[in-house]
């Protein structure tokens, strides 16, 4: 029998294995795909993860970006030099996804690929684990199966807000002045934005509906398809991928009997940017913490997992939504009065490469938008 069982080999699963692996605890990760894997992404992480592991990851950093570019239907543009910052990691989630999972083997933790759960079930104090590779055992189970996967609904927990989202994959030659280059394109999408990250051999175009639950999947590919052709890239090869990404909901129960929810499948991704890699990896983190705490006895490790993440990253959330929401009531406004005053792309900016949270700015940024709908409100 396994201390813990990792469903899902996504940043959240993996960063949870191997921390649990470097306390000497038995852990295995199961996933349904053999890595490396395909992963739609647009590929930005930020560099403050750094701090969370003791390995180099230059291996897979394909490119990093120093520059910002904001427009609001592909015109009126502003572009932002990142200061006082270290610039954001470009990488391909496949590449990068496999040395997470290969970290973690490194520490001693298994893993099975090509495996699928195909039930669950809690007897007495230990979870018994169906595949179709065989059953397994567990003290406790950590469910890092991404959005779309089943452990959350199996586990008992409620349905997390899902959000359209889409991801073109082109190959191009990527010039030296859109080498560092970030795009982010605000009003052709309407309740979402379009962006762009650049790798060295081309280029992650993505679009998410982040205001729209419902999102018209046809709008959603015309719109990307329609800011990839601004790059004058040939489309003619390209790989275009639609899924789910689940938002946070505040307040939100993460545990439950001798299990706890990680990554996507907590619904941690950024309501006002999309961001979702780095708030993965550090609910992977708290979650092995809690794991390792109740193997030792803590009886209140697992309830202190869901604490820990709804106050040190959901209350941040919880205001990303609140602007998010704002933002979106009147976008055309906000991005002249908020996205295009360079104080505000830099804050974008440092809050994409993990400089600043919202907790820093939400409240002054929530006054300035406020005072620019309402008449007299913040004067």
């Amino acid at each position: 029998m396994y201390d813990c069982i990792v469903v899902g080999a996504g940043p959240a699963g993996t960063t949870a294995a191997y921390n649990l692996a470097k306390q000497g605890k038995s852990v295995v990760v199961i996933d349904k795909d053999s890595f490396p894997r395909h992963k739609p992404c647009g590929g930005g992480v930020s560099p403050a993860i750094a701090k969370w592991f003791d390995c180099d990851f230059s291996p897979v950093i394909k490119n990093t970006v120093s520059q910002v570019k904001y427009t609001w239907k592909f015109e009126d543009p502003v572009e932002i030099e990142l200061k006082d910052i270290t610039p954001m990691w470009m990488v391909r989630r496949d590449e990068f996804d496999n040395f997470l999972l290969e970290q973690a083997i490194a520490k001693g933790a298994e893993f099975k690929g090509s495996t699928t759960v195909t039930g669950i079930n809690l007897e007495g104090e230990t979870w018994k684990i169906s595949t179709n590779n065989g059953d397994l055992e567990t003290a406790y189970l950590i469910a890092a199966d991404g959005a779309s996967g089943p452990m959350a609904s199996w586990l008992g927990f409620s349905t997390a807000q899902k959000v359209m989202a889409a991801n073109l994959e082109v190959s191009a030659e990527v010039s030296e002045r859109r080498q560092s280059l970030a795009y982010f394109d605000f009003g052709s999408l309407k309740n979402g934005f379009m962006w762009v990250f650049p790798k060295t051999d081309g280029y992650s175009f993505s679009a998410a509906f982040v205001r729209d639950k419902k999102g018209n999947p046809q709008e959603l590919k015309q719109q990307l398809t329609n800011f990839a052709q601004k790059f004058d890239v040939d489309l003619s090869s390209s790989q275009y991928t639609e899924y789910p990404m689940n938002l946070w909901q505040e307040d939100r129960s993460l545990h439950t009997n001798c299990a706890v929810i990680a990554g996507e499948a907590a619904g941690i991704v950024d309501p006002l940017i999309g961001e979702g890699i780095r708030p993965a990896i550090f609910t992977g983190m708290k979650a092995a913490e809690a794991v390792t705490q109740a193997l030792a006895g803590d009886s209140s490790a697992l309830g202190n997992y869901s604490e820990v993440i709804n106050q040190e990253w959901g209350s941040d959330l919880a205001k990303a939504n609140n602007v998010a929401g704002m933002f979106y009531k009147f976008p055309k406004i906000a991005y002249k009065i908020g996205v295009k005053q360079p104080t505000a792309g830099q804050t974008i900016g440092k809050i994409l490469c993990g400089e600043l949270r919202y907790s820093d700015i939400a409240e002054k940024i929530s006054k300035k938008l406020k005072g620019s709908f309402i008449p007299g409100f913040g004067k």
